[in-house]
Order: C-alpha cells, then structure tokens, then sequence
C-alpha cells in the first residue's frame, strides 16, 4: 500500500476543454492547498481546445509563478478518461510515481483542507482506493449526493418516477442522499475523485472508450471487483459548477438534447458490466417505464423538464440492435 507520510505525493488532475477561465480560477484554490501539502503537483491537460484556453492558462501559470503546475497540450480531443490517462500515465511509469491522483473539474473551487482531508483519510484506511468530496453549489449549499451502481431497478424508477415506486425501491435508487459523516459508497462524481495509485496498477487506467459519463461510473466498479472501497469524505468540501463544460448537467429553465456521446456510454456500461441481454433488458424496462411517465405528465399536465427528444434518442441508442462496444480498458501493465 501507499506509503502513510505527512505529506504524500499527490498528483491532481484536471482536463481541460474551451473553459480557460474556470481553471485559472480552480488554480487559484489550489495554491493554498498545494503549499499546505508539500509534494502536491497539478497537471492541466487541454484536450485540444483550440479556442487559445490553453494559452491563456499557460499564461496564468508563468505569470503566477506556479511552479506545482505545468499545462500538457493534447492534440486530441479524446474525453475526460483520455486527458486524465495523459496526465496520470506519465507519473505512474516514473521512478518515483504519486501516491495519490486526485482527479478534479475545471469548473470547481477546492475549499481549504479539502486535499488532506481525503489523503489523511485513505492513508488510515487502507483498503480505500478511492474518495471523493462533497460538493457545493455556486452559492455555497451543498449537494450531498453520492450514487448507487446503475441497475435495472434503478432503470425503472427514473423513467417511472412515481412515488409509491420510488419508495419499494428505494435500496436501488441510483441516488443516495449522503450524511454529515463518512460512507462507502458504490461511486462518486468525478467532479472531485482521490484514487490510490494501487487501484491503478490492480485495474488499469480510465476506460477511454467512454468519451463522457459513466467513466467514472465504471472505473469504481472494476475497483469494488479489484477488493478496492469507494467512500464518500464530507470533511472535504469542494464547489462544482455543473455542467459547464457540456451543458448536460447545467441548470438552466430548459435542458438541453442530451448529445450521443451519453446514451452511448450508457449502452457500453451496462454491456460490459452485465452483458446484451442484461443491457437490452434494462432497455426495454426504462423505455416502458418513461413512456407511462410521459402520458401521465400529460394527464396531469406537469411541465416538460426533460431534455427533448429523450426517448426517440434512446431507442435509437440501445442495446436492443446496437450490440457492439469497443472495449478499450488501459491494461494495467501500462499502469505499473
């Protein structure tokens, strides 16, 4: 296991597209956090932004004086598992690799003691790979949500979303309202995600095949099947910005049509993990389900907050005739 110092090597993450001016700012709250917890380096990788971010957070850095951060310019855009694996690769094949890697969004503000809350925690609890924060809104209040491994179960109530269904399935809802104190959970956002180098040379790096969402969502679950423990740390804060980046997850009064790129990761997550069959099954499950959602919406004439074109999108995307998935896991020789 990792060596239990008071200041172990941390190597913080943070992947970079079009949104320069929220990692100037992120950088900002890191300095103190990095001057606290000596041996602390952040790597920004640009995922080939090509609207000159990129320079203007190399500018910031050099003019700054940060001499714990170096921009890496990718000549790809490859997702978020891509610019993390780029910036973590490196370290892992060094001589002297980080202890930690904490993988943190560009658009959120590190609250102070928030990195050694999560380092002091996973260095008492050895069988923890991985920990993450809790998060606040941009006005301060806090989101305490924490996440249930995505099921066939939890696919019938979030396209049901009647309440007496809700409450018999309430052990399978993919959200799990958190407390003030520490918890194992299933998985956490990657918004703000500490991993033990271990759990990288135990499973490999980011699965690069998800392009956004469910990445994270996956690499917990290949952790938990590795004997790794997932918790959620409440004593490090952390404030998130949703969905800057994409605008999936942004509020806003009307959503946006959710991209490609998220029922595909979806489908890839439920057939690598569970199989077609599983996969199609839950499918249908979910269809059926958002369906009766949608005729008693109009019924009882609630508003329409769903993003549009929903269920033609994800019929198009399913596993019931789109079976195949490239599966491109890291091998975990190349994480040693």
């Amino acid at each position: 296991m990792s060596t239990t110092t008071t200041s172990p090597r941390t190597l913080i993450a943070i992947v970079n597209y079009r949104s320069g001016g929220l990692v100037v700012e992120c950088l900002k709250s890191l300095e103190g956090e990095v001057l606290a917890n000596p041996g602390t380096e952040v790597v920004v990788v640009d995922n080939n932004s090509g609207d000159g971010s990129a320079d203007r957070i190399d500018e910031h850095i050099r003019a700054a004086g940060y001499g714990w951060a170096r921009l890496v310019r990718s000549d790809l855009n490859g997702g978020f598992s891509y610019g993390n694996n780029v910036a973590i690769r490196p370290s892992l094949l060094s001589a002297e690799p980080a202890d930690y890697y904490w993988l943190v969004n560009p658009d959120t503000m590190v609250r102070p003691g928030a990195l050694r809350a999560l380092t002091d925690f996973m260095a008492a609890r050895p069988r923890v790979g991985i920990t993450g924060s809790s998060l606040e809104d941009d006005n301060g209040e806090l989101w305490p949500w924490a996440f249930r491994f995505p099921s066939v179960w939890s696919e019938i109530d979030s396209g049901l979303r009647l309440g007496v269904v809700t409450r018999l399935l309430h052990r399978h809802a993919l959200a799990r309202r958190m407390g003030p104190e520490a918890e194992q959970i299933d998985w956490l956002p990657g918004a703000s995600m500490m991993i033990r180098r271990e759990v990288f040379q135990a499973i490999g790096l980011m699965d690069e095949s998800y392009f956004l969402y469910y990445e994270e969502t996956d690499f917990c679950r290949q952790a938990r099947q590795a004997g790794w423990e997932c918790w959620y740390v409440p004593q490090s804060r952390v404030m998130h910005i949703a969905g800057q980046s994409t605008g999936v997850t942004a509020k806003t009064d009307r959503p946006k049509r959710l991209p490609a790129y998220w029922f595909e990761s979806r489908r890839r997550y439920f057939i690598k993990n569970h199989g077609r069959l599983y996969a199609a099954c839950a499918d249908v499950l979910w269809m059926g389900s958002y369906a009766l959602w949608r005729l008693r919406r109009l019924i009882q004439r609630k508003p329409d907050t769903d993003p549009p074109h929903k269920l033609a999108d994800f019929c198009r995307h399913s596993a019931l005739w789109q079976s195949h998935i490239e599966v491109g896991v890291v091998p975990a020789k190349n994480a040693r």
